[in-house]
């Protein structure tokens, strides 16, 4: 796919669905702004790309500062922000009853107010512009609730929420918006979960239905990206087959 006409910011680029997604985009020749707290992570990527438009910066989705000075920058180079992915987020499943109200609080920090700091920083130079599209990775769990998972699941309804809220304020400003929710994906979100059992169970879900890979979720990002001006693909659910929740 030709993307050249795009600029794309993502933030949470460094691995998993934010780096597959940097990748492809890098290929179908978009310009791209990726940023995450791992520098040495976005700077391997634009080793791989070395004619790709690729600028890199270090940044903190809980912190505003850090995510208005990327959107500032990109529009000080650019003029303009066509896609604004917020891909950023933490899964520290665990029961309730064991009461991790510090993994509570940076889900919420990661997973909303990431989510918010991006809209805040963006939303001003699309609605001006009137054009743009936010692009944020929610989950299945965004739609359904399963036990030990009640806080992230409820990080990912308020996304959803927020997101139908976004699209039914800036729809005269002809910002599109879009929802992606991926199923069991095999990313370092893993790694998040600081729960022996519920890891081993996230790890032993995924191999046992055959999960899928982040440049599965790439590509349906890329598909969203792709679409006429006046075609907004506002959800997307993306499952591994075997997967039935």
């Amino acid at each position: 796919m030709d993307l050249s006409n795009k600029v794309v910011v993502i933030m949470g680029a460094s691995s998993g669905i934010g780096a597959a997604t940097s990748r492809l985009l890098a290929k179908d020749n978009a310009k791209l702004v990726i940023a995450a707290r791992r520098l040495n992570r976005l700077e391997e990527i634009q080793k791989d790309f070395p004619k790709a438009e690729i600028d890199a910066y270090k940044a903190d989705v809980t912190k505003f500062e850090d995510v208005k000075n990327v959107i500032d920058k990109t529009v000080e180079k650019y003029g303009r922000i066509d896609v604004l992915y917020n891909n950023a987020g933490i899964m520290p499943t665990a029961p309730l009853i064991e009461g991790r109200r510090d993994e509570w609080q940076n889900m919420l920090q990661i997973n909303i107010m990431g989510v918010l700091n991006g809209i805040a920083a963006v939303l001003p130079y699309m609605a001006k512009a009137k054009s743009g599209h936010i692009i944020t990775t929610d989950s299945v769990a965004g739609h359904v609730v399963g036990p030990d998972a009640a806080v992230y699941s409820g990080t990912k309804f308020a996304v959803r929420a927020i997101m139908d809220g976004l699209r039914q304020e800036q729809a005269e400003n002809n910002i599109k918006t879009t929802i992606i929710s991926p199923g069991s994906t095999g990313t370092e979100l893993f790694n998040s979960i600081n729960d022996s059992d519920q890891k081993k169970f996230a790890e032993d879900f995924f191999k046992n239905i055959n999960g899928l890979q982040p440049e599965q979720i790439a590509s349906a990002v890329e598909f969203a990206i792709g679409t006429k001006d006046n075609m907004s693909v506002s959800e997307v659910i993306v499952r591994p087959t075997r997967q039935s929740l």
